[in-house]
């Protein structure tokens, strides 16, 4: 036989087999679809990386390059040009893994956009760093029938818009349900362009939520939040791989709230020192702070004293003193200018320690008797300011700077599946939009229409 032969026959076969067995070359939209719930509209992506990373940013592809152009234009102004992030980003990615690297090709190429664009899109997510959160796990007799339940808010400046088409980020919110071929499925209330809100829950019963808590102390020595937010959701299946994530390779001060089926822990973290703790750690009964049992919950500040002293010279934030350094500090949370790190003026923690104080005292009158749903009405109350109206006068004399601005809110259980969530709607809060319930592994396990 000739070699041309030998070369044309074994092609002839695989052409052949294609024909008549209906073979395909590979399509990475296979296994991502977007539909819509209630108003509520849910991304589903699975695969590979790269394939969840194109699955978002081909079907979302214009919320996509608005939300893209809003984040860089704040960030500008913010004193955070595109080569700076760049800069940053040549030292994050050496913490990245492969396989989130390819998530964000995917995501640049299904937008039509450049690599460089998403890289320095998710640094200005870890530059721009203003989410006043707060997470609430509470569990065992806490609830009423004894189920954990995980409870967070996604608070960013409302202001952040697409200066072409003049709308704003948090109206591209999306419910990304992800199913990646090498990891556990995950469900997480987020914007369009980015990999989760900052956490979500798993199939594991792992819930995961990160709080920015500025520091003195912080390098960009570390995966993006969301990077790394995404890793645990994608891999852990105890509480203690979540600690061990977010332990290593720290970067700029951060707060999370995690959970399993069981039991809730706070982790405080900079980039020398951390803290674990549950609910009947020592630290959390340092005054003015106070314990609850079976609850922990973190908003914007540090409790552990070492990590305290590199964001605030007064520990205790509240009480006369703080309310009289808020109207001296302002309300600009945070510093804008050219700088290397985020910069934070502690004397504008007091809002944030009203609300630290405002949940607490909500979450132990009714404490015994809270569930999945009873928890997302408790929070919208103190959100609206019906527990505190100081802390509702302080939220809108701060609108525009994230405080208490919430882009959505959700409340989980991970033992029955249920999830409640409420998106912010145009020149409407979270916690003033309809509520959505879902079951976290029907979503998880639905199939494509």
């Amino acid at each position: 036989m000739s070699v041309k032969k030998r070369i044309l026959l074994p092609i002839s076969i695989i052409l052949f087999s294609i024909l008549t067995q209906g073979l395909t070359l590979h399509d990475p939209l296979r296994g991502g679809w977007l539909e819509e719930v209630e108003g509520v509209r849910i991304l589903h992506i699975s695969g590979s990386h790269y394939d969840m990373g194109y699955q978002h940013g081909y079907l979302l592809r214009d919320e996509f390059l608005e939300n893209l152009r809003a984040i860089m234009n704040y960030s500008e102004e913010k004193g955070f040009n595109f080569n700076w992030l760049l800069h940053l980003w040549g030292t994050m990615k050496n913490y990245v893994p492969e396989e989130y690297i390819e998530e964000l090709q995917g995501i640049a190429d299904g937008a039509g956009v450049s690599f460089d664009e998403v890289a320095a899109m998710y640094v200005a997510f870890e530059c721009n760093a203003l989410m006043e959160c707060f997470g609430v796990v509470a569990w065992g007799n806490a609830t009423k029938n004894g189920n954990l339940i995980h409870v967070r808010s996604f608070d960013l400046p409302f202001s952040v818009k697409d200066p072409v088409t003049g709308k704003h980020v948090y109206e591209n919110s999306i419910l990304i349900v992800r199913k990646p071929n090498d990891g556990y499925a995950s469900v997480s209330p987020s914007v369009v362009g980015r990999v989760n809100g900052g956490g979500g829950i798993n199939e594991k019963g792992i819930a995961y939520g990160n709080l920015i808590s500025w520091s003195h102390d912080q390098t960009f020595n570390g995966p993006p939040f969301l990077i790394r937010a995404q890793i645990a959701l994608d891999h852990a299946s105890t509480l203690e791989d979540v600690v061990r994530l977010v332990t290593e390779n720290r970067t700029l001060g951060w707060n999370y709230v995690i959970s399993d089926t069981n039991k809730g822990y706070v982790v405080e973290t900079n980039s020398n020192i951390f803290y674990v703790g549950t609910w009947d750690n020592p630290v959390e009964s340092m005054g003015p702070f106070w314990s609850i049992k079976e609850v922990v919950r973190r908003t914007n500040f540090f409790i552990n004293p070492a990590l305290a002293a590199s964001q605030r010279e007064r520990y205790n934030p509240g009480g006369l003193i703080g309310f009289i350094k808020l109207l001296i500090g302002g309300l600009d949370l945070i510093i804008p200018g050219y700088k290397k790190y985020v910069n934070f003026n502690s004397n504008l923690i007091y809002p944030m320690w009203r609300l630290y104080k405002a949940m607490s005292r909500t979450m132990e009158r009714n404490w015994g008797e809270l569930t999945a749903s009873s928890m997302m009405d408790l929070m919208r109350k103190v959100y609206s300011g019906r527990t505190d109206p100081l802390l509702w006068i302080m939220a809108r004399v701060g609108r525009g700077e994230g405080f208490m601005e919430a882009w959505n809110q959700w409340v989980a259980d991970p033992v029955s599946g249920d999830i409640y969530v409420a998106f912010a709607t145009l020149d409407k809060y979270a916690y003033e939009s309809p509520v959505h319930h879902f079951n976290i592994f029907d979503l998880i396990n639905a199939e494509p229409p």
